[in-house]
């Protein structure tokens, strides 16, 4: 609201300035623009063994970021993703199960967003390991991961406003040093649980003696899960691509591929549930697909990546949930290269942190109409009764639809986009609609409304759902 008041420019501290003009997009996250990322990230580093972890999303070095993502840029590309698929169906399967299991005629209800955050974490375990974490099984938050993770993002969001009370606090100097030691362990909770799990991958490995990992692949069975793309990554690119950076982006699989997922996968389903008329289009959508032959998951409701890009009503629901709740709440920060330069219109000195909010962008009504504040899925949707009056009103309805997708900050953008995206993405198209297809959801309370923890992630709380039993297949309305 604070851009309504004061306009396009906001300044949020002594040398720190948000943007709301979407001119400012392409200067400050452009490529080869010379920002980099602000010490803000840098409080966002894991621990292990006295030692902070610069990965892909945390470092500052824009050099250093470019050769660490070309070693595992194709691990991450759309092309793979059907190698991962099988790690996916195998956790969703358990998950509808258990689900099924756990939930269902409960009158207690599902605290759907702690489940579907366990979903996401043991999802990214096995694509990463090849072995869920547990949390899916054991219905409980395993060595408390999910909630230092809430905890930890609470922290980050205002001691990285002040990134040198980090170094009086998780990263004190005096206390990492006694870690090198072992007189202490400061290692993250999230870094020691990717830690054991790699241990159980690569069981050669001998605590505190020798290199982390292996100086060469295991290759007594083919895997095609991420930790061995890393650790190919290693054999390619030896002289940059070493043992640490390969426990960095196992860290990094288990720190980010969860709570990001989670909740816009939260999102999704608390926006349906609120506006009835939009889920009611979408089951049908579903139900029309069923009938049509579409899906190949007769027994358990499991809808494959490919048949998900066949369901534009779908693709609408989750964009629209992407518009209305990004995950990151606060403004990417960037810092100005030195000599200065102009944004949008302003000329800003060198140094200064820059940024634009995710949730300033997607609120843009000159993009996204007037009606930003609602969940309308068809404002992704070709608007046939405009598009069929002339070939330029055709041409002008996708050209509208393009600039949306241009504003949309969920995933970051430019060079720093979110390495995981397309990850995120396979999870999100597939569990959405098997859940639909299979499960009838309702909120526990209709009148309770969910809360908001506004931390450096926008987390929810208290989403409260009962779930019933769905025919796969239901009867054409016609019949």
């Amino acid at each position: 609201r604070l851009h309504e008041q004061h306009g396009s420019v906001v300044r949020l501290g002594p040398n720190v300035l948000s943007f709301s003009d979407p001119k400012a997009l392409r200067t400050i996250y452009g490529l080869n623009k010379g920002f980099i990322k602000s010490e803000f990230y840098v409080v966002q580093q894991s621990v292990v063994k006295g030692h902070s972890l610069a990965s892909l999303f945390s470092t500052t070095d824009n050099s250093f970021h470019a050769q660490f993502r070309r070693c595992v840029n194709s691990a991450f590309a759309m092309s793979a993703l059907v190698q991962y698929e099988p790690f996916v169906d195998n956790t969703t399967k358990l998950f509808l199960k258990q689900t099924e299991k756990l939930f269902v005629g409960n009158p207690a209800g599902c605290d759907f967003t702690r489940w579907l955050q366990f979903y996401a974490f043991d999802v990214i375990g096995e694509i990463t390991y090849s072995k869920r974490h547990g949390f899916i099984e054991k219905n409980e938050d395993i060595e408390g991961i999910v909630d230092y993770l809430s905890r930890l993002f609470l922290y980050v969001a205002p001691i990285g406003q002040i990134p040198l009370l980090d170094r009086l606090l998780l990263k004190n100097p005096i206390y990492l040093k006694l870690s090198q030691y072992g007189l202490i362990d400061s290692t993250f909770p999230v870094a020691r649980f990717a830690r054991a799990r790699m241990a159980e991958r690569l069981p050669d490995i001998v605590e505190g003696s020798g290199p982390i990992l292996p100086t060469k692949a295991e290759k007594k069975k083919p895997t095609v899960d991420l930790l061995s793309k890393f650790l190919a990554a290693k054999e390619a690119r030896p002289e940059f691509m070493n043992d640490t950076l390969v426990q960095t982006m196992a860290v990094s699989m288990a720190f980010a591929g969860s709570e990001t997922t989670a909740i816009s996968l939260s999102a999704v389903f608390y926006y349906l549930l609120r506006n009835p008329t939009a889920l009611q289009r979408l089951r049908q959508e579903l139900d029309e697909a069923a009938r049509s032959g579409l899906f190949s998951g007769y027994e358990t409701g499991l809808v494959t990546w490919h048949e998900s890009q066949k369901l534009p009503y779908l693709d609408a629901c989750v964009k629209e949930a992407f518009r209305l709740h990004p995950a990151p709440g606060l403004p990417m920060e960037r810092v100005v290269p030195a000599g200065g330069m102009e944004i949008a219109g302003h000329f800003v000195a060198g140094g200064t942190i820059v940024g634009c909010s995710a949730w300033v962008m997607h609120h843009n009504k000159a993009v996204f109409g007037e009606d930003t504040d609602a969940y309308r899925p068809e404002r992704w949707l070709v608007d046939e009764a405009v598009a069929s009056s002339s070939a330029d009103a055709r041409v002008g309805e996708e050209q509208r639809i393009r600039e949306m997708n241009g504003m949309m900050l969920q995933f970051g953008m430019g060079s720093r986009t979110c390495i995981g995206k397309n990850i995120s993405l396979l999870e999100i198209y597939k569990v959405v609609p098997s859940l639909l297809r299979r499960f009838e959801i309702q909120f526990l309370d209709e009148k309770l409304e969910w809360e908001l923890v506004n931390a450096w992630f926008v987390k929810q709380k208290n989403f409260w759902i009962t779930l019933a039993m769905r025919d796969l297949v239901q009867k054409s309305e016609n019949v």
